[in-house]
């Protein structure tokens, strides 16, 4: 399904007969141009609720030159198309969960922590979202030097999105025309309805993706690893 085909699906779910041709540019009917409208707004929203396989990217972090902070050693720009950060890993991590250390490695912090051989750490680090100085670049904010990030991006592509998150996304762009469409109390009744079948498949959707990968992480705190 393409956003033409989303957009005509949420329309059925109001019970509107309307067939949209286009939605970018759209078309000359009401129904097109507040798909038009809408679309983008329940596309965004849905990729901002869940780390989704088909949106997940990751990426060698840029440096940002002038580092406003004085706790975090480095300072990395964010790319272009994340919406959100899922984890900031070392470029040389073995997996992004956990990371064997094989001779023994030297952590700067805490001061003089050695990890002995055959332990592991969780690797994703901490860091910090933050604008710069003017406000015009998102920053990322960390300890880790060559980080690497795991984001959600703006996923567009419709063709990989998967069958459940294509329903749920039509649900919810059903509540958002609902309203515009149908006015008045039954306008809003039936946004309300449609959010609520947004919420069940939404779910459903996050349950199925969640599927999709295996994840067993090995951890050793370093203040337990020298004990």
């Amino acid at each position: 399904m393409n956003s033409v085909d989303i957009s005509n699906l949420a329309l059925s779910h109001l019970g509107d007969t309307a067939t949209v041709a286009s939605i970018d540019p759209p078309d000359q009917s009401i129904q097109a141009q507040l798909c038009a409208r809408f679309y983008p707004q329940a596309r965004n929203t849905m990729l901002e609720m869940a780390s989704w396989s088909f949106a997940t990217r990751r990426v060698s972090l840029a440096l940002y030159q002038n580092n406003p902070s004085t706790t975090w050693l480095y300072c990395y720009a964010v790319p272009g198309d994340m919406i959100n950060a899922i984890a900031v890993i070392a470029a040389d991590a073995g997996d992004d969960y956990s990371q064997s250390f094989y001779p023994p490695v030297q952590f700067p912090y805490p001061q003089g922590t050695t990890m002995p051989p055959g332990l592991s750490v969780y690797v994703p680090q901490p860091y910090s979202q933050e604008r710069s100085p003017d406000g015009k670049t998102e920053l990322i904010l960390t300890n880790v030097e060559n980080a690497v990030l795991r984001y959600i991006s703006y996923a567009t592509d419709t063709t990989q999105y998967s069958w459940l998150f294509t329903q749920a996304l039509s649900y919810l762009l059903a509540s958002m025309l609902a309203g515009p469409l149908i006015k008045g109390a039954e306008g809003a009744q039936l946004g309300a309805q449609m959010l609520s079948f947004f919420k069940a498949w939404s779910a459903d959707a996050e349950a199925g993706d969640a599927n999709q990968r295996k994840i067993v992480v090995i951890q050793s705190v370093p203040w337990i690893a020298r004990r």
